[in-house]
Order: C-alpha cells, then sequence, then structure tokens
C-alpha cells in the first residue's frame, strides 16, 4: 500500500489522459465562445488560449458591447447571437463553447448541432431537467459530441484522489463530506451574475450554481452515481427571495456510503472534500474554486501528509481535454448522458426540499 502511495504522489499533475503530442499540434480546434460574462472573460479565454489543442476564434454575447471589446483584444470575430444562430461565420470554428445564463443553454447547443459542431456546455446542463434531456437529444440526433464543463473532473488534484480510492489507500470508503460556500453578491461584485437570482433563468441558485460542484466530484471519484437523495433549502435574505440562498443534501451510495453536502450564495468562502474510508481520510481543501490553489492531504493512522504539487490553470485543463479528445477522435466521459444525471440528482433533491421526504433515484432513458 505504501508503495502505491508513494506511486500515485509522483508526477502528481500528469495528464492521464493525454496521448497526443501538444508540441505537435499544427492545426488545434477552433473554438466559438457564446457568452461573455466574468467567467469566460477572465477564465475560459485565457484557458483556452493556454491550451495547446484549443484556440478562440469566435465571440457572442447580447451585449454588444462585450463583443466588439473582446473581439478586439483577442482578435478574435465577433457577431451577435441571431447572426451566430444563423451561421453567419460557421466556418471559423470546429466548436462551440456554450457559457450563458443556465436557461438559455438549449438555445445555442441546438444551433451548434444543427450546424454540425462539437459542444462544450456549462454545468448544470439547463435550468431544468425537460430542456436538459432535449439539449442532450439535440446533440445526440445531430451526431455531434457534447462535453458538460466539469473542470474538476480534469483537475489533477481530483484524478489523483480517485486514483487513491482505487487503489484502496483509503480502504473502504465509510462517508463523505463537502462544503462549498460564498459572498456571491460580495465575491464577484453586486454587478455580477444577478441571472443567478432568477429562478427561470438560473432554476436554483445555492444548489444548481454551487450544489452540482460536490454532487458530481463525488460521482466521479467514487465511480458511482446516488441511489436516493434527500435535501433541504432556504432563504434568509431578501436578495435571494426568488431562489434558494443555502441548500444541504444528502446522497445515499450503493453500498451504504452517504454523502453529506453543504452550500451556500451567502456564508464565508468555503470549499472542502473529504472522503473518509475504513484506512484513511483524503482531504480537498480548496477544493472547488478554479480562483484558489488546491490542497490535498492524506490522514492515516494520525499521520497527516500534505502533498506539495504545481499548481494547473483549471481551465487551461478543461479545455486541453475537450480539445484533445476531438482531435484524438475519443469520446469525453462527463458527456451528456453523464451530466444529466447530475440535473436529475438536483431535481430529486428539489422535490425532497419541497416534500420533506427522501427521493429514490431511477435511470434515465435518455
Amino acid at each position: 500500500m505504501e508503495t502505491a502511495f508513494a506511486d500515485y504522489l509522483d508526477d502528481f499533475t500528469r495528464r492521464d489522459w493525454e496521448h497526443l503530442d501538444p508540441k505537435a499540434v499544427t492545426d488545434p480546434v477552433r473554438v466559438a465562445i457564446v457568452g461573455l460574462g466574468w467567467f469566460a472573460r477572465e477564465w475560459a479565454l485565457p484557458g483556452i488560449a493556454r491550451s495547446a489543442f484549443t484556440e478562440a476564434t469566435v465571440v457572442t454575447d447580447v451585449d454588444a458591447d462585450a463583443v466588439e471589446a473582446v473581439a478586439a483584444e483577442h482578435d478574435v470575430t465577433g457577431v451577435t447571437p441571431a447572426e451566430f444562430r444563423a451561421g453567419a461565420v460557421v466556418d471559423e470554428y470546429d466548436a462551440v463553447y456554450v457559457a450563458t445564463p443556465n436557461a438559455t443553454h438549449l438555445e445555442y447547443v441546438a444551433a451548434a448541432a444543427e450546424q454540425g459542431k462539437a459542444v462544450l456546455c456549462e454545468k448544470p446542463l439547463e435550468a431544468t431537467l425537460d430542456r436538459s434531456r432535449r439539449l442532450v437529444a439535440a446533440c445526440r440526433d445531430a451526431g455531434v459530441p457534447l462535453m458538460a464543463g466539469y473542470r474538476m473532473q480534469t483537475d489533477p488534484a481530483v484524478r489523483r484522489l480517485r486514483d487513491l480510492l482505487e487503489a484502496g489507500v483509503a480502504g473502504d470508503v465509510i462517508h463523505v463530506h463537502a462544503t462549498m460556500s460564498q459572498t456571491m453578491l460580495g465575491e464577484l461584485g453586486s454587478d455580477h451574475d444577478q441571472w443567478r437570482l432568477d429562478s427561470e433563468l438560473s432554476g436554483g441558485c445555492a444548489l444548481m450554481d454551487l450544489g452540482v460542484y460536490p454532487l458530481n466530484t463525488i460521482r466521479f471519484v467514487l465511480g458511482a452515481d446516488p441511489v436516493r437523495v434527500s435535501g433541504r433549502t432556504r432563504t434568509n435574505h431578501e436578495a435571494f427571495a426568488d431562489v434558494d440562498e443555502h441548500a444541504t443534501y444528502r446522497l445515499e451510495f450503493p453500498g451504504g456510503v452517504d454523502a453529506l453536502c453543504s452550500v451556500s450564495q451567502n456564508a464565508q468562502h468555503a470549499s472542502r472534500l473529504e472522503v473518509t474510508g475504513t484506512d484513511a481520510r483524503l482531504i480537498l481543501d480548496p477544493a472547488f474554486y478554479e480562483r484558489e490553489d488546491r490542497g490535498f492531504a492524506v490522514v492515516r493512522d494520525g499521520t497527516r501528509v500534505d502533498v506539495d504539487f504545481d499548481q494547473v490553470h483549471q481551465i487551461e485543463e478543461e479545455f486541453a481535454y475537450f480539445g484533445h479528445q476531438l482531435l484524438a477522435e475519443e469520446p469525453f466521459h462527463p458527456n451528456g448522458t453523464h451530466a444529466l444525471a447530475d440535473v436529475r440528482t438536483l431535481a430529486a433533491i428539489y422535490e425532497s426540499a419541497e416534500t420533506g421526504r427522501p427521493i429514490a433515484l431511477t435511470d434515465d432513458a435518455e
């Protein structure tokens, strides 16, 4: 076990999915960016540029001033949403990244699918389960690949955590705890993300926007899907009157493994994932935010080992994986079917919060 533990910590930031030589890439995947909010401008555009497998060539947004400014700054083509949907510059991109409010994902993904373009869609897929199913169906029917934007799955710290669990370093997993919180209106600024406070656009706030991170990351590292959920949501402040401000939920996995998660859009900043097994605890702290370095620790028999490793640009890793898989003609792990399971689970947690009862999950036909 000691050998396995040491082996997984060597070359910590290795890309275990990469087999194409990034230095040999002469024609990277050309990406059209739909939605120019703060995340796309501050993280996605730099991440695409840093990746050897992708380059940004087209941008669009409902804000014409933002399109003009970003197009000039990054030397790319700017178009209106109507022009994008009509395929005005369809020959200038190979794939589409959708980073608009949740309830508008479907229209842009459907347009990209009709154009025969690969899609990277931010999570959750859409504001409702029905619209998420339609989004996945649009890509499936058009025969275009769809990846959901689960950047945690390409973060080396998360992948090493999964490796150690698979190697048995923690023993039998008993339970998982996760938390993710922020003062949304303070950390991101009062002029950002107001669409998240509109239930029609977001589908919810704390659970949809933050809760999906622990949910999907736990599914990924355990290699399993929850079979039953329960949850509670609450709102204390007028700014969040239309959505959930805080949420707590329990995921029951096969074998009786429980994951207990809490998220909030109006609490002190926190970001932690801890997996407790019979032999060890594996801890990511900080865990989930793109704007903070990840911490990785293993605690066994009273001894804590904090791993020192080179931090990566999370969004570079995500787009590198997206471009690599397209160039290699290989499938994505976080595909549409995988992402639908999260939307289905989030809907069940909301149902549990409304009814006060645990909800059993069933497979989706999609």
